[in-house]
Formats: structure tokens, C-alpha cells, sequence
């Protein structure tokens, strides 16, 4: 080592570079006559400096011989963080990210075991040994594979021009590997795609709303991946290539919740299925997102806040609640709790339009009281934490505006269609059920708190607004 360890005591320190994502440490070493020791990785205090959670799961060491041995551009489907043993390098980067807002940017650092970078997944990675016996070591977070995807490694040749790349020993007299030699220029080099998302229940009516926002996703239903089945997922994708998981998948039929079948079928696709999907995305360091239901509580609280302890009155809500706990086990989670979901397909609104338009007079429940959750509202609301970083956890979302019970929504709905809100006759829920066998019972009190949901700078529109241009569309079209 050419420098004492002395030279080496510096603060922990994290420093941005010109290639987003893209950043290196000064490292803590110390040391005395005897030699030097360091941290060379330490969780907490890296996350601290804002590194991402990366899940590491191998760590490689490139023992080079000789001063001038020079390795890369290589661009892998995994994130690095690379520093050193012994020696020094001099590193170089260039990023091959589709999309990404620093693409075809160059950076250069020397480092020595004092440093350590982090190189973000599609980020071209290089360096030169600038010493004898240079120990070069990294951490990463997916195991190498002999059969990559054809779009899951990319190389750029350490001599294009185009990469601004001051080599400080030649190429001409460094020593190179073949394949290195021969990688194709950065203009010829393939891209690498963004991590993937999936989409689960997809073909649901928060399913189609999510693929409206997600037009690339890959998308499934149960049909094409049986997510209840934990042996049936984990051949079925290369885990590592997605960063998201949205179930929309559910079993939603509360009172058939109650039957022998129903209570098989509502645990499998809202609590094992759940469970299956979180186990996925802690293994893979994915994010998942869950939709979870007013249903998780008994409705005794007038408003329901995102720490109110779970209290579910049905199977449904059981297995719903069941759910939540499972995918609250993943680090990176978001559980959006929603009420009285509508979208395109059948549901209460779309039935009230057409009793009035038959004119059939309906009674309808007027003591359970929510606000309507518009899937476009849902949907987004779910996108603006994913793309702004919000914390991980859980958030209500549902449209925002004065709650309102069944009966008056209803009435709503009658009014806007032409007929009187009177052809709506109020009722209470345990008149309504009277003689009915089978029925689940339900919250009274479905009413959402949107401070959290709000305090991200998201703001859910007025349900009674959204309400009128859903029945616009429906006339309209």
C-alpha cells in the first residue's frame, strides 16, 4: 500500500456524482503500525447517508496482479457497491439506463480502500488497476445467471471516444481480456430497460385502471398465475427484473365470504395469496403494494385512521386483515386502504343508474356511512407515493368530500339521472338483511382519515364531483 494508514482517516461521507443514482463514500479506516481497519459496509449508517436498501446477496473480489489490468464497461441487471482491499483504481462509469435523465453521462473517480460507490443497476461499470495486487470487491444484489435475458447485460467497449474516459495507462500497453476488447461501442450497445411491473387481478376494475397508468407493465390474473399458489410463482418470473408488485387481486364477494367455498376461496385470494406476494418481494427487495378494505375494522370509530387496531366483523374482513399483516412484514410496502370502490364494470352506482333508468324505486341502506373511492382516484393516489418516495406503510385513500350514506348516495344518483331522489326510500341495514340467510355483517362507520394520504402532497378530489363525471361518461357512452 503506497499510502500509510494515517492517510487514510477521514469521515464517513457520501458525495453525488454527474450519473443519477450514482454514488460515492469516503470511508472510515483506521489504522497504526500494524496496519488499518475499516467498515466496509454497515447497513444502518450507509441507509443514513441516503444509500438505497439494496438487499445485498454475494459478495465477488477481482484480484488483479499487475498495475494497467483494466476490466468493463460492463453493465449488469443488479446494483453494486464496489470498493477495495488493497491497491488502487481508477474507476469509471457511464450510464446505459433507458429513460434515464442522465443517459450517456461519463464519471470518473481514484479510489483506494477509503472509498466505496454505489453503481445503480444499468449503470456501465469499469476500472484500471493503478497498483500491483489491487483487490477490487463488491457487494450485489442478484446472483449471476448463465442465461441472462438477452436485454439484462450490456457492454460498452473501454476505448469508444465517446466515453470521455482519460485512461491514465494507455489501453495501448494495459493488459484487457478478449471479450473486453471486443464489446461493441456505446452507440451499438443495448439499453438496459427499467425494472418491470407487475400487475395482479389485473383485468379487475382497479386492474385496468392501474395498467391505464402502467401501460408497460406485465400483466396477469388468476387465470395466468395463480398467486395463491407459492410453488406456481417462483418459476414463473425472473423476480429479480420487476422493482413492483400492484395486487389488485381480491376476493371481494363479501356475504359469499360466508359459505364453506367462499370462505376457502376469500382466505386463499386475500390472506395466503397476500402472503405469497410478500414473501416475493422481501426475497427480491421489491416493492409491493396492496389494496386493503374498510372491512379490516368493525366500524365502531366514526373516522378510521391508519393506526386503528384491526377489529374485522366478517370472513371477509378476516381475511382481509389477515392480508395487511402479512404485507406489513415487507420493507418496502405500501397498503392502500380503501371504501366503496367504483371503476368500469359492475358495481353500486352503475346498478342505481339503471334501477332509475327502469323506473324501479329502491330502498337502500342509510346507516352505513363512507365516501366512494373512484379507481382513477385509487390508482393514482397509489402512483403519486410510488413515483414521490413516500414512506413506506400504510395510507387511506378514498375521494375526499362530506360522508355520505348509501341512501344518500343513492338519491344522488337518481337526481343526476333525472328522477327524484325520493324514489330512494332510506332504510337500515338490519331491516334491509331481515330473513336474508348468509349475510356478513358490516362496518356502520366506513369513513376514511386522508391526513397521511394528504400530508404527501396528494389531494383526492370531491367524491360527489368524480360521481358526476362517471355518470357523464356512462350516458355519454
Amino acid at each position: 500500500m503506497s499510502k500509510s494508514a494515517a492517510e487514510f482517516e477521514k469521515n464517513l461521507e457520501a458525495h453525488n456524482t454527474s450519473i443519477e443514482g450514482l454514488v460515492w463514500y469516503d470511508l472510515s479506516v483506521h489504522g497504526d503500525a500494524r496496519g488499518w481497519f475499516k467498515e466496509n459496509w454497515q447497513r444502518e449508517k450507509m441507509l443514513s447517508l441516503g444509500l438505497p436498501d439494496f438487499g445485498p446477496v454475494q459478495n465477488n473480489i477481482s484480484y488483479n496482479a499487475k498495475a494497467g489490468v483494466t476490466r468493463g464497461l460492463h453493465a449488469e441487471p443488479w446494483d453494486k457497491y464496489v470498493s477495495l482491499a488493497n491497491g488502487r483504481i481508477f474507476g469509471a462509469w457511464r450510464d446505459i439506463r433507458e429513460n434515464s435523465p442522465t443517459f450517456g453521462q461519463s464519471f470518473t473517480l481514484e479510489m483506494d480502500p477509503s472509498h466505496a460507490i454505489f453503481v445503480p443497476r444499468g449503470v456501465a461499470n469499469g476500472f484500471q488497476a493503478l497498483e500491483d495486487n489491487t483487490v477490487y470487491t463488491y457487494l450485489v444484489n442478484d446472483h449471476w445467471s448463465a442465461e441472462p435475458a438477452k436485454d439484462s447485460y450490456s457492454f460498452i467497449n473501454v476505448a469508444d471516444p465517446t466515453n470521455n474516459i482519460d485512461w491514465p495507462v494507455s489501453l495501448d500497453e494495459a493488459e484487457l481480456s478478449e471479450k473486453d476488447k471486443n464489446h461493441p461501442n456505446f452507440d451499438s450497445a443495448v439499453v438496459i430497460p427499467p425494472k418491470k411491473v407487475l400487475i395482479t387481478g389485473a383485468n379487475g376494475q382497479l386492474g385496468r385502471a392501474f395498467q391505464a397508468l402502467y401501460p408497460d407493465a406485465d400483466c396477469v390474473d388468476r387465470d395466468t398465475l395463480d398467486i395463491s399458489d407459492y410453488t406456481a410463482l417462483l418459476p414463473a418470473r425472473r423476480w429479480r427484473d420487476y422493482g413492483l408488485i400492484l395486487n389488485a387481486a381480491a376476493y371481494t364477494n363479501v356475504d359469499g365470504a360466508e359459505t364453506d367455498e367462499g370462505r376457502r376461496d376469500a382466505w386463499a385470494a386475500n390472506a395466503t395469496a397476500a402472503s405469497n406476494l410478500a414473501r416475493i418481494a422481501t426475497i427480491y427487495n421489491l416493492t409491493l403494494v396492496h389494496i386493503s378494505s374498510d372491512y379490516v375494522f368493525d366500524g365502531r370509530e366514526t373516522v378510521h385512521s391508519e393506526e386503528e387496531a384491526l377489529s374485522p366483523l366478517s370472513v371477509y374482513g378476516a381475511s382481509k386483515a389477515a392480508g395487511d399483516i402479512a404485507v406489513s412484514t415487507v420493507p418496502k410496502h405500501y397498503i392502500a386502504r380503501t371504501t366503496w370502490l367504483i371503476g368500469d364494470g359492475n358495481n353500486f352506482v352503475k346498478t342505481m343508474q339503471t334501477l332509475a333508468s327502469r323506473d324501479i324505486k329502491p330502498s337502500v341502506v342509510d346507516d352505513q356511512i363512507g365516501r366512494l373511492t373512484f379507481t382513477p382516484t385509487l390508482a393514482s393516489a397509489v402512483k403519486h407515493l410510488i413515483d414521490n418516495e413516500a414512506p413506506f406503510g400504510t395510507y387511506n385513500v378514498t375521494n375526499d368530500g362530506e360522508p355520505a350514506s348509501w341512501a344518500q348516495i343513492a338519491a344522488t344518483i337518481f337526481e343526476q339521472s333525472g328522477k327524484s331522489p325520493k324514489d330512494v326510500t332510506p332504510v337500515t341495514t338490519a331491516a334491509y338483511y331481515a330473513g336474508k340467510d348468509g349475510i356478513a355483517p358490516r362496518p356502520l362507520q366506513s369513513t376514511m382519515a386522508l391526513d397521511k394520504l394528504k400530508s404527501t402532497s396528494y389531494r383526492p378530489s370531491d367524491w360527489q364531483i368524480e360521481l358526476a363525471m362517471y355518470l357523464q361518461r356512462k350516458e355519454l357512452s
